[in-house]
């Protein structure tokens, strides 16, 4: 039987509006996009109730985070996009918790001071209906209705997750109708361009990724002087003729890259743009990715409550993320990939960007045949983030199941989505992770 996320995020509200406003909430949320969109709606939600906040964006799995918690003597922390595969080690706290999250939880049940709103539970899809943040959105509304417009940050973090791509529908298309409605965002139909210059937008492209272009200033002079364009020119002086030939060359770029057709569908698409924030959301999201795991995760998140010089700061910073990002991936497109019987993988040098870049080579650079993990040796430890595409999911794969009984079985931590998940183990026990996995995994077909 399912929860209803709304009767939950009732009870949730009344915890809180129950709470001193003397007391100060700690908020503990995941550093990417959906993450710290997450984290921006319950801070801001805290802060016109007239409470103060701690918040503190983290990794996850987030063990040692969890440590920390445990000697700052809260009375009641929010977790949002995180928290429900941790239940245990939450319940340990010893204080109050609400977990808002859409990964695969660890239990139904919770003790009485601990109330869970995932996704799953409720019958609603957390691979591709919901994400941390339009959970958060739910509670946010529970707490004050006027908190509507805060739904741009809900769809903000649901596009960090990716869960545009075959259309925005569930949980995440009631949000967006309703933000539509009131006059919250608005719409065009366009090409993807995250940057100032023609020159500068397709350099920085990571998500698209162009084969050859991407990370290549001389290529895209080139094909630029081919297609007669001033490659210096600025994205809004851009006319419909030379919007029309450089949106044709780079589609026609991707279908022979071989990208599936609902990777094709997300390049040139209906997009929203914030009012709040003039910014078009998969250029925020992708904004916030760059801070929170570019290594300056509170940047993310002042951008989000509003510091409009963090957000000059934060395109520097991006710039600077995406060069890394594109170094690796150009060198696996070059060098290729490890493989085993049932998925491929590559060492990465960051956890930090592992995923994004498994990612962004599973929808680019591959065929579609089997998932993608990225493996980082760090501090002993071995940080693993994995990747796979819907149509594998449709066929069987699990990848948050696979994450989660590998590392049980080799007394690390994991979990996830079936699309997308992660890991952390000893890394002296890397080759049996990767025998182990190997199994797992052929049997989920």
């Amino acid at each position: 039987m399912n929860l209803d996320v709304f009767k939950l995020s009732k009870k949730a509200s009344e915890m809180i509006l129950s709470i001193p406003k003397s007391t100060r909430f700690r908020v503990i949320s995941h550093y990417d996009a959906d993450g710290i969109s997450a984290a921006a709606i319950i801070c801001k939600t805290l802060s016109r109730q007239g409470y103060e906040f701690h918040a503190s964006l983290m990794r996850n799995p987030f063990t040692k985070g969890l440590e920390r918690l445990k000697n700052e003597g809260n009375e009641i922390i929010i977790f949002t996009d995180m928290g429900s595969g941790q239940i245990d080690m939450i319940e340990q706290l010893g204080c109050k918790s609400i977990i808002i999250d859409h990964h695969q939880y660890q239990k139904n049940e919770t003790s009485k001071d601990i109330i869970q709103i995932n996704a799953n539970q409720c019958g609603i899809n957390g691979n591709y209906e919901a994400s941390g943040s339009s959970l958060s959105l739910s509670l946010a509304k529970a707490v004050d209705p006027d908190n509507i417009d805060l739904s741009d940050l809900a769809l903000i973090g649901a596009t960090g997750d990716k869960q545009y791509i075959g259309g925005i529908r569930g949980y995440n298309k009631k949000i967006l109708d309703e933000a539509l409605e009131k006059n919250i965002l608005i719409k065009q139909i366009a090409l993807k361009f995250s940057h100032e210059t023609i020159l500068d937008s397709l350099y920085y492209s990571i998500d698209p990724y162009y084969s050859g272009i991407s990370g290549n200033k001389d290529e895209i002079i080139s094909l630029m002087n081919k297609l007669n364009i001033d490659y210096n020119k600025k994205i809004k002086d851009i006319d419909k003729k030379e919007s029309k030939k450089i949106n044709s060359y780079l589609l026609l770029k991707l279908i022979k890259q071989g990208c599936e057709n609902n990777i094709l569908d997300t390049v040139i698409r209906e997009r929203y743009s914030s009012k709040t924030y003039n910014c078009e959301l998969e250029r925020f999201a992708d904004l916030l990715d760059s801070c929170g795991k570019g290594g300056n995760r509170g940047l993310g998140l002042a951008i989000c409550l509003g510091d409009k010089k963090s957000f000059n700061e934060a395109i520097n910073l991006e710039k600077n993320y995406k060069k890394e990002i594109l170094k690796e991936l150009i060198n696996l497109e070059q060098n290729g990939f490890l493989e085993k019987n049932n998925y491929k993988y590559f060492y990465s040098k960051k956890s930090s960007i592992g995923g994004v870049i498994g990612g962004i080579a599973m929808n680019y650079l591959l065929t579609n045949e089997k998932p993608l993990f990225s493996i980082v040796k760090k501090d002993n430890e071995l940080h693993i983030s994995c990747r796979g595409t819907q149509s594998l999911v449709a066929k069987g794969l699990d990848l948050g199941s696979a994450m989660k009984k590998a590392a049980i079985e080799l007394e690390g931590n994991g979990g996830g989505h079936k699309i997308a998940a992660g890991a952390t183990i000893q890394a002296e026990k890397e080759n049996d992770f990767l025998e182990l996995t190997d199994k797992i995994i052929s049997k989920q077909n």
